[in-house]
């Protein structure tokens, strides 16, 4: 079976001439289904920076990154747009829900821009946020919701459109101990149970721990790529 993701001699370079530098260095990595990997380092280390080029909200400078069998440096900015849209789940550390939708519109919204019809996407965003542990919560807006409860939100978001891969930032960067152990075992649950494919750059060693493969990087390159 062909890597949901997979990327060779990868680089990416900041700045120019004397004051330039390579964020990531020469990284090749292949990513398969059902994969629970964290990208893990000191800060610097590129790991957010390949996490990006991985998902194509950044360019390379040297190597190719492909995702769900397309090389992204073929695709334009429409084609690679919806490559995104159709492929990809994001979570942030800053949550990223829109404030004046209810979390049930926040999971709908993807589908939206999806084109599913109002009922269809209602119907999964109830279900999402019941897989999530959010039942009842539904009509409340971000404000009204604590952090680890907007993450939530965040993860039944990107979980709607039924992603091949989901991609995490530091997921846990603004959570506290307890709301980073239930958010935790939440994904390890959604990997386990539905064959999610995780993703997550992070520092937090609770983090890496939970996962099942760990590659650990440091001045842009990949230091090494361990199974547990």
């Amino acid at each position: 079976m062909s890597p949901i993701v997979q990327c060779e001699n990868l680089g990416r370079r900041y700045g120019s001439g004397d004051t330039s530098f390579y964020a990531v260095n020469s990284v090749s990595l292949a990513i398969s289904a059902g994969e629970f990997l964290s990208l893990s380092g000191p800060s610097g280390s590129g790991k957010t920076t390949l996490l990006n080029l991985l998902s194509g909200l950044d360019t390379p400078t040297a190597g190719r990154v492909t995702l769900a069998g397309q090389r992204l440096d073929t695709l334009g900015r429409n084609a690679l747009a919806d490559l995104r849209l159709q492929c990809i789940g994001f979570v942030f550390q800053a949550y990223n829900l829109i404030p004046v939708l209810s979390a049930r519109e926040n999971v709908e919204f993807i589908m939206q821009l999806q084109g599913v019809p109002a009922k269809s996407r209602r119907r999964t965003a109830e279900a999402m946020l019941e897989e999530v542990g959010l039942v009842g919560l539904g009509t409340r807006r971000p404000g009204q919701l604590s952090g680890g409860q907007q993450q939530r939100v965040a993860i039944a978001r990107a979980m709607a459109s039924g992603p091949a891969i989901l991609f995490a930032d530091e997921p846990s960067a603004n959570l506290d101990s307890t709301a980073t152990d239930e958010l935790l075992a939440l994904m390890r649950r959604l990997n386990e149970d539905r064959g999610m494919t995780f993703c997550i750059a992070s520092h937090d060693p609770r983090v890496i721990e939970y996962t099942r493969r760990r590659v650990r990087m440091r001045d842009g390159r990949i230091e090494a790529d361990e199974q547990s």
